[in-house]
């Protein structure tokens, strides 16, 4: 008897459940698994709760914000005032070639000085402008390397 190992889910004398893992590795107590499409309890919940009632709980939710309830008055506030989204900006830029970058930071000041862009909104323009003139400062240092590798060869 010495020397063997206790069989697993084995229930120990005075125990009423297994000690340990009760199955052995790769085997489960339900083999199939969850079956697929089951859903959570809280899910089914909370379609039972909202099911003919959404009415009835969002004017009880209002009230409650009126009435003082911060968590209430929060829920409201992200559900009827959701966060601002970037939006579409327009306003005018001049042609950006290489040298161009101080010719488009006036614009893009001037658009945020009059209240078209907010200065988050012309900082991320500022970073597309940037990121316009490094890829015609390659797109021209290519060119410049073209025209010099025949040159080289001869």
């Amino acid at each position: 008897m010495e020397g063997r190992k206790p069989t697993i889910g084995v229930v120990p004398s005075g125990c009423e459940r297994p000690r340990g893992r009760p199955f052995p590795p790769g085997v489960s107590g339900n083999p199939k698994g969850r079956p697929k499409g089951a859903r959570n309890k809280t899910t089914l919940i909370a379609e039972a709760l909202r099911s003919g009632e959404e009415a009835a709980l969002t004017r009880d939710i209002v009230e409650r914000a009126l009435h003082g309830d911060a968590v209430a008055l929060r829920v409201c506030l992200d559900r009827l005032l959701p966060r601002r989204r970037d939006r579409r900006v327009q306003f005018e830029l001049p042609e950006l070639a290489v040298g161009d970058v101080v010719e488009a930071s006036r614009a893009v000041l001037a658009a945020c000085a009059d209240g078209t862009l907010s200065p988050r909104e012309a900082t991320d323009v500022m970073g597309l402008v940037a990121s316009h003139v490094r890829a015609a400062e390659v797109s021209d240092l290519r060119a410049r390397r073209t025209q010099l590798e025949p040159e080289r060869k001869a």
